[in-house]
């Protein structure tokens, strides 16, 4: 595209030195022409009149009087009447430019002028012209080369950004190149790959909460089919099939909730629901893999509290605070449920040495962990309590308290919308 361009330029200015150049080259020739023909001519009428004037006054005319009149490169004829004609400077060889003027008292002066000093002229007009011309097109080359490079180079480096959105870098450049086209198009090349970061970025977060969500749901259902494999007892084995059950319904709910949290985070199903209920199933999910750690997973506080949310939802943030105890807590976990003002609380605390004072502001930030786990499980769990309109927090770092806060209420939109149903 480089050297098109270059090429393009200079055979514009090529064209346009050859159109003006050779219409120029004519037009000064014959200017030039014209003006040693009107020189010859007012010559002879000067040097006539100068003649007239002694020939009035009776004075002799001869060729050392007019010699001082006549310039060097011209020959001059004077010739008077009944006398020899009188000759001035030498008498040019080959073509000439002549004129003759008539005087008052019968002579007649030619003027003679060689056409080679119009020729020299002409010669110097058309170097002159050449110079011109060489420096248009120098000048012309030089800006050509720097135009293409001004626009060669761009779209060579949005070429580049193009190919690295291709092959998965999706880091915008900024780069700007005073150029309005071309600028729209690394606007537009930015924008892309914004989007592009922002789609890859959530679809890793949704691998990463995948992975990580759906481990302890597969992890106990595991574990329950485990226990009916090893029992012959029928009843031990409807109600570990049960479990079981009741384990793939979470698990389905686990996918859902994750899908929805992908398409919109804060999309949520809140309902009005029984803590006891969802405390008791993570009970009986969890005291399986608490026995086979020699731990105890127990619960305590206000019954028959009733809460807003997601009870999936609560469920997860859950199970994610009690294997939270399980891999980096101690003895025995305990859940307890009490009323702050208008929320419902679940206190989850186990008797190990805690959050390590350095991770207690970042405990909840993906990425953030102090025993080698994935550290997202808390950050997933904050994420989940404030889709439903609660939060998650620690209340304590020695030993480790979180809480995580439900409203006891429902939004005022619900219950306008139930207004508006009853009427």
């Amino acid at each position: 595209m480089r050297r098109r361009l270059i090429q393009s330029t200079l055979a514009v200015v090529l064209v346009v030195i050859a159109v003006f150049g050779v219409s120029l080259v004519i037009v000064e020739t014959r200017t030039i022409t014209e003006s040693a023909r009107e020189r010859v001519e007012s010559e002879a009428v000067r040097l006539a009149s100068i003649v007239d004037s002694r020939l009035l006054v009776e004075e002799k005319v001869t060729a050392a009087v007019l010699r001082d009149q006549v310039a060097e490169d011209r020959y001059v004829v004077v010739r008077l009447p009944g006398r020899a004609p009188i000759e001035i400077g030498d008498k040019p060889e080959g073509d000439v430019i002549s004129a003759s003027a008539p005087g008052e008292e019968g002579e007649t002066v030619t003027v003679q002028e060689p056409r080679s000093s119009v020729t020299r002229e002409v010669g110097r007009t058309l170097l002159i012209i050449g110079l011109v011309a060489l420096l248009a097109v120098i000048a012309a080359v030089l800006l050509a080369v720097r135009q293409a490079n001004r626009l060669a180079s761009p779209l060579t480096d949005l070429a580049e950004t193009a190919e690295r959105l291709g092959s998965g870098d999706p880091r915008p450049r900024h780069r700007r190149y005073g150029v309005p086209e071309l600028d729209r198009v690394a606007d537009v090349l930015d924008s892309s790959a914004e989007r592009i970061g922002r789609m890859l970025t959530a679809e890793r977060r949704l691998a990463a909460d995948a992975s990580h969500q759906l481990r302890t749901p597969l992890t106990a259902l595991s574990m329950r089919l485990e226990e009916i494999t090893l029992t012959d007892d029928p009843e031990t084995v409807k109600e570990e099939a049960t479990i079981a059950l009741a384990q793939v319904e979470r698990l389905t709910d686990v996918v859902e909730r994750l899908l929805t949290n992908s398409r919109d985070p804060r999309t949520g199903s809140a309902v009005t629901f029984e803590l006891d209920e969802v405390i008791q199933q993570q009970l009986a999910e969890w005291r399986p893999a608490y026995r086979s750690a020699g731990r105890a997973i127990v619960t305590s506080g206000k019954r028959h509290l009733r809460a807003v949310g997601t009870p999936g939802a609560v469920a997860q943030v859950l199970a994610a605070l009690i294997e939270n105890s399980l891999m980096h807590g101690g003895g025995t976990v305990a859940l307890r449920t009490r009323v702050t003002g208008n929320q419902a609380v679940i206190e989850v605390t186990d008797e190990g040495p805690g959050v390590p004072t350095d991770l207690g502001a970042r405990i909840f930030e993906r990425a953030i962990s102090g025993h080698n786990s994935t550290g997202i499980g808390l950050a997933v769990a904050r994420d989940l309590a404030e889709a439903d309109g609660g939060r998650l927090e620690m209340l304590q770092a020695e030993p480790a308290v979180f809480g995580l806060f439900l409203s006891r209420t429902p939004p005022q939109k619900s219950r306008d919308d139930n207004r508006q149903t009853v009427r």
